[in-house]
């Protein structure tokens, strides 16, 4: 009979909530909630006597049908002595004990629980439970205590169980249906050359509980290589969820195409695809409150039947349905789609939803929990420095400061606190000139603490104005807390001086690796992949701590004679050679490409600066072909018009200037002849800057290369993302320039991709001669 698990806490959290949406105190609720730092834990648990046993891990099966419900969890203390037994729940909370006027109801519900599973299986008439507050700046104690007939409990739990057994029942029936129809799947197209072996690698990769490494061109067919095996492991019990990670929301779409051309076979399979909130938010304003939104008052008395209800009339979870959905109930659509991928066999979503410590999905991947879930991350390349931002913390002196003065007037005590945390800072300041690297910072952390604590109090009440400058300071003093946790040899901690003024101390997170881990850890399988993950070790060291992964690295399927690769011996954007002369010659390049084959081209630089500068060049020389650039600013409707350029009718040639690594540099589908042509103006290298010096001693120190890691990898990636715009589809043809002398020497040459090992030598003088050989080849093989 198959058993369906759930922690105590999920249960009584999952069905017993109630009322509205609340960010006023949601963080407060949240901290509330949260178990004690194990120090304080144990020590009052050791406080408690002889008679008090602690951590002590409780289960019930509970039968029902054709499934048995196990309910699990560890009760924090329970004591036996002449009074009788009693259970105890252990709580600790930032905010004044004096604020509780009694137990929050879902932790006593999670004591009941424990209650009635000890007293069923002791056969007691009777037994107390006690709820133990305690304040984790004072470490003051407040305590709760009540007593239950074992009748009272068992009718109590009862009720509870027959509200999550619909839920159970509808999660088994759909669990079958889903598994028959995966047998029916086949592979929705002809496999192309290398696509079957790279769907074989992640289907032994999920089987052998591994990580793989995919280096895989565009065209490959990566999303359904990847897609079709996983869904076939979890039809042989390899794995319960898919979790289908991106950094682009374009990505997303492919994905669920690929899932959508499965279903066309009959498969049986629910995705939801989770939207940033204020993307999805209906309201004009994201205040997640019952003043501010009509969905926020209320939801939770809605929500789980608003969940049920979808999960029944469709198995495609999308911004669409959950939007229609959360109008039809008046509940929060981005919290009910949350909701909702608890139950759906893949998840479609942001790196953040799984990694992000203060963002991802506690259901999945909170303390003590871990499933069989595969992970198949998309443009991995991207995962490096997003979770190097995941994993660091900043604090500026200026924002302590600024939130000092606006709290003078309602707490000293606050103010107080603050004025530690400034004076230390305003020490550090004096000290710094570009940059101070730190040992550590552990009495700032401490005062920190303090001031976490107080801010807690403050937050009780709304204060307009100063309640919002509070907050956000509050948001960033308990991240900076989370993280100097997590301070190990992958740190750097700093301070600088920025050029706006602004003074920072950061805890910088040189390689998530071990970070990263702690959550792909939870799951069963890893499967990494982006046509840019080069060179492959570079990416293995920071995004894995195993040194057993495997790599593979499939064949593209294209034509080489569909592309020509030239690069440009005579032109250089090393800084000490950047100029007009350059920026001429950058232009010219751009403007014979263009003339010699009319079409839509995208011209890519390592910098807005140096874009600017030659759109002005080639202003002078442009003729009539349109030129359009790329600006830092950009809204979501210059960038669609800036796409929509390329959907038009432009015979005299269109030119868009762009910068590498920006919304144009990857990500986008110009296919056949929106894009022919694509010229990279440089190496891409970062520009340098105090924290790519920092990456750069960091692994110098460590016998690595540390210009590589801090600059010449990160900038090729971004020379492959722009290039690999132009060859996208088998009938896709064009032409790649690499405008930069660099492109010869061996440390570039040999971080080419194969498919690349065909590339020519050009100057601003044989450009039109090499171009024209490739468009009449082009012309006669068509």
């Amino acid at each position: 009979m198959e058993e369906i698990r759930i922690s105590v806490r999920s249960l009584v959290e999952f069905i017993l909530r109630s009322g509205d949406i609340d960010n006023r105190r949601g963080t407060m609720a949240d901290k509330e909630a949260m178990q004690l730092g194990s120090r304080l834990h144990r020590k009052i648990q050791g406080q408690m006597g002889s008679n008090y046993r602690a951590e002590v891990s409780l289960s019930l099966k509970y039968p029902c049908r054709d499934i048995v419900i196990v309910v699990e969890g560890r009760a924090d203390g329970i004591q036996e002595d002449a009074d009788g037994t009693m259970i105890d729940e252990i709580k600790g909370i930032f905010r004044d004990l004096a604020y509780l006027e009694g137990p929050v109801d879902v932790h006593l519900a999670q004591a009941k629980c424990y209650a009635y599973i000890y007293a069923k299986e002791k056969e007691l008439e009777e037994i107390a439970v006690q709820m133990t507050y305690c304040n984790m700046e004072t470490e003051d104690i407040r305590r709760f205590k009540q007593k239950f007939t074992y009748a009272e409990l068992e009718q109590w739990f009862e009720k509870l169980m027959q509200e999550y057994e619909k839920w159970c029942m509808f999660s088994a029936g759909w669990k079958k249906i889903r598994q028959e129809s995966i047998t029916q799947v086949e592979f929705p197209f002809e496999y192309r050359e290398g696509q079957k072996e790279l769907a074989a690698a992640v289907y032994r990769t999920i089987a052998r509980k591994k990580k793989l490494f995919i280096e895989a061109p565009t065209g490959v067919g990566k999303t359904i290589s990847t897609i079709f095996p996983a869904v076939k492991a979890v039809g042989e019990g390899l794995g319960e969820k898919i979790f289908y990670l991106t950094a682009k929301t374009i990505t997303r779409t492919v994905a669920q195409e690929a899932f959508a051309m499965l279903r066309e076979q009959g498969l049986k399979y629910k995705v939801a695809t989770l939207t940033a909130k204020e993307k999805i938010c209906p309201m004009e304003e994201t205040e997640c409150n019952p003043d501010a939104c009509p969905y926020a008052k209320g939801h939770y008395d809605r929500v789980n039947d608003a969940v049920f209800e979808i999960l029944g009339t469709t198995d495609d979870f999308t911004r669409e349905s959950l939007l229609a959905q959360s109008e039809k109930w008046q509940v929060c659509p981005f919290e009910m789609g949350l909701d909702v991928s608890l139950w759906t066999d893949a998840v479609i979503c942001d790196y953040n939803y799984v990694f992000d410590p203060r963002a991802h999905l506690k259901r999945f991947f909170g303390d003590g929990v871990k499933g069989d879930y595969l992970f198949l991350i998309d443009e991995a390349h991207n995962l490096v420095e997003r979770g190097r931002e995941m994993y660091s913390a900043v604090i500026y002196k200026e924002d302590i400061l600024e939130v000092r003065r606006a709290v003078k007037l309602y707490s000293r005590k606050l103010e107080k606190y603050l004025t530690k945390c400034n004076d230390y800072l305003l020490d550090l300041k004096r000290e710094c000139t570009a940059y101070s690297l730190l040992d550590n910072v552990g009495n700032f952390a401490l005062s920190l603490m303090n001031v976490a604590g107080e801010m807690e109090k403050f937050l009780e009440e709304d204060r307009g104005d100063v309640h919002e400058l509070v907050l956000n300071l509050y948001f960033a003093v308990r991240t900076f807390l989370d993280i100097h946790e997590r301070l190990d040899e992958n740190y750097v901690i700093y301070s600088e001086m920025e050029n706006s003024g602004r003074f920072k101390l950061k805890l910088f997170c040189v390689n998530p690796a071990v970070n990263l881990a702690e959550f792909l850890d939870k799951g069963r399988g890893t499967v990494f992949f982006s046509a840019t993950l080069l060179p492959i070790q570079y990416y293995i060291k920071l995004l894995s701590t195993r040194t057993d992964d495997y790599t593979i690295y499939a064949k593209s399927p294209f034509d080489p004679s569909r592309k020509l690769l030239l690069i440009g011996n005579d032109i250089s954007s090393k800084y000490t050679r950047r100029g007009k002369r350059e920026y001429d010659k950058a232009a010219a390049y751009i403007k014979r490409t263009v003339e010699l084959k009319k079409g839509n081209y995208l011209a890519f630089f390592p910098s807005y600066k140096m874009l600017e500068d030659v759109a002005e060049s080639f202003e002078e020389i442009r003729g009539d072909v349109r030129a359009i650039c790329q600006n830092s600013k950009m809204d979501e409707r210059e960038r669609e018009e800036f796409l929509g350029a390329f959907e038009e009718d432009n015979p005299e040639g269109l030119v868009g200037f762009c910068v590498m690594g920006g919304i144009f540099g990857e990500g986008i589908d110009l296919k056949k002849d929106r894009l022919i042509g694509a010229m990279v103006v440089g190496t891409g290298l970062p520009q340098i800057c105090n924290e790519r010096e920092i990456l750069k001693n960091y692994y110098d120190s460590r016998e690595m290369d540390g210009f590589d890691y801090a600059y010449r990898y990160p900038g090729m990636n971004k020379v492959l993302q722009s290039a690999g715009r132009v060859i996208r589809t088998q009938e896709d043809e064009g032409v790649i320039l690499l405008l930069d002398d660099r492109f010869l020497q061996w440390e570039y040459l040999q971080m080419f991709p194969v498919e690349w090992s065909d590339y020519d030598v050009c100057t601003l003088r044989s450009l039109e001669d090499k171009l024209k050989n490739f468009w009449s080849a082009r012309e006669q093989d068509s």
